[in-house]
């Protein structure tokens, strides 16, 4: 025993496993993670834990998996609340025949506020502590993930029509900068322009979001060669592919976030990597929607940043990042016919650390490591369908489900314990989308 004093940590996490994710690849047995004010201050062996500190609180999971916070990095979240009222169509039906009525008739604070709360809901269920979120009302989106204390990157809308949001460009970027200066020392929130896709915001528009991300030092959440039809109509309207007007217009850089990225030539994957673009992959909303297969193995071995989201509910149908994960690392094999294409590892970094980069939060999450932000998530592994553990990363990412997940910290604050959410009336939450449910019901049949 040490002659040493005790340090005081508010909370000392001891796991069968740590999955710090940095290193690469590496599992950490029997070893412990202290926090104090919301920071991870050390990783060690549970031996050596238990001699330096003296916690306010122990947590004690040996058959569990730590992990970081899993990261969503594109999600439409208000769209909880229209999951599953228009499947089994293709995107541009789904969205200008089924959506955007729908969203005409419904979107507004009340909408915004509840969906996310039921996504919240959902994705802390699921070892998800951040997400990138993407849709109107960001005030409201803001406001709500800062009532939860849940991680968030919020989108400021843009796009080339009048909503419920926003009226005229003008007051798209007006209200965009309201937000912003909002939030924009927040330690939960933060936020990003969101030109909706390159079908729906004009040259003038992109222009101007260049130069507010640019004097702003905001990242540009777009969704980005999502279909052949997209690539085709730029061709045929701009004499050009979206990518190479985009880079015309100055916007493919470093601050650009690049969802969906499913038709892709091997010059433009190499120029993501030249220009340090991320892209963020939608597996199972793209297979969903038949819009195509983001190349994730040759983009990552390229050296782009690589992250993964779930798309919003509407066409997905679920917030669920471990099958995500699981779905993109299997997808990435058939599209390169490649075996060893987006290994275990690899695919559970991006489902962390590549999130976290890709939105500008790597400094905060996405690994554990002494002086970031304490996002972390339990994972039981020992369940029968998880037994026997050869391989811990292997398990969480091919075996794993959501419903493994125990415990969810975000800054160190208990979100789920044993199950069980923290401060979420989960009853309430169902009754509220029963009753939107409802709602959007009427509107259908009207």
């Amino acid at each position: 025993m040490s002659d040493r004093t005790p340090d005081a940590c508010d909370l000392l996490i001891e796991a069968g496993f740590v999955v710090p994710v940095v290193p690469h690849a590496v599992v950490l047995e029997n070893h412990a993670v202290a926090v104090t004010d919301g920071k991870i201050v050390a990783v060690l062996p549970v031996g050596e834990a238990r001699e330096r500190f003296r916690p306010k609180q122990v947590v004690a999971r040996p058959d569990a998996a730590l992990i970081p916070g899993l990261v969503n990095t594109h999600a439409h979240n208000p769209m909880t609340l229209l999951r599953g009222v228009a499947d089994d169509l293709p995107l541009k039906v789904w969205l200008q025949q089924h959506i955007w009525p729908i969203e005409a008739a419904v979107i507004g604070p009340d909408f915004v506020s509840d969906g996310i709360t039921l996504a919240i809901a959902e994705m802390l269920r699921g070892g998800t502590t951040c997400v990138n979120e993407n849709y109107f009302f960001p005030d409201v989106q803001a406001a709500t993930y800062k009532r939860h204390g849940f991680r968030a990157r919020v989108g400021l809308p843009v796009i080339d029509f009048p909503t419920a949001w926003a009226k005229s460009d003008d007051e798209y970027f007006e209200r965009a900068g309201e937000v912003h200066d909002q939030w924009r020392d927040d330690a939960l929130i933060a936020t990003a322009f969101a030109p909706h896709a390159p079908y729906t915001v004009n040259d003038a528009n992109f222009e101007r979001v260049r130069m507010l991300a640019d004097q702003l030092d905001l990242p540009v959440h777009l969704h980005l060669h999502e279909t052949a039809q997209e690539v085709q109509q730029s061709q045929e309207q701009y004499g050009q592919r979206p990518i190479a007007r985009l880079d015309r217009l100055g916007l493919f850089n470093d601050r650009l976030i690049a969802v969906h990225m499913t038709q892709l030539t091997e010059a433009e994957i190499h120029l993501c990597a030249e220009r340090g673009v991320s892209v963020v992959h939608c597996p199972e909303s793209n297979l969903k929607l038949a819009s195509g297969f983001c190349p994730a193995c040759a983009l990552e071995r390229a050296g782009v940043t690589l992250a993964i989201g779930t798309d919003g509910c509407a066409s997905n149908n679920d917030l669920d990042m471990f099958s995500e994960t699981r779905t993109a690392a299997l997808l990435a094999k058939a599209v390169a016919q490649d075996a060893a294409a987006l290994d275990a590892a690899t695919s559970l970094r991006a489902a962390t650390l590549g999130g976290a980069k890709a939105i500008g939060f790597d400094h905060l999450v996405g690994s554990i490591e002494p002086g970031k932000q304490a996002d972390l998530a339990c994972v039981d592994l020992s369940a029968l369908e998880t037994q026997p553990l050869h391989h811990v990363v292997s398990q969480l990412v091919y075996a794993t489900g959501r419903q493994q997940v125990t415990d969810v910290w975000i800054a160190g604050q208990s979100k789920l314990a044993q199950c069980e959410l923290v401060d979420i009336d989960m009853a309430g939450v169902i009754a509220n989308a029963r009753q939107w449910r409802e709602r959007i019901v009427a509107i259908r049949t009207t």
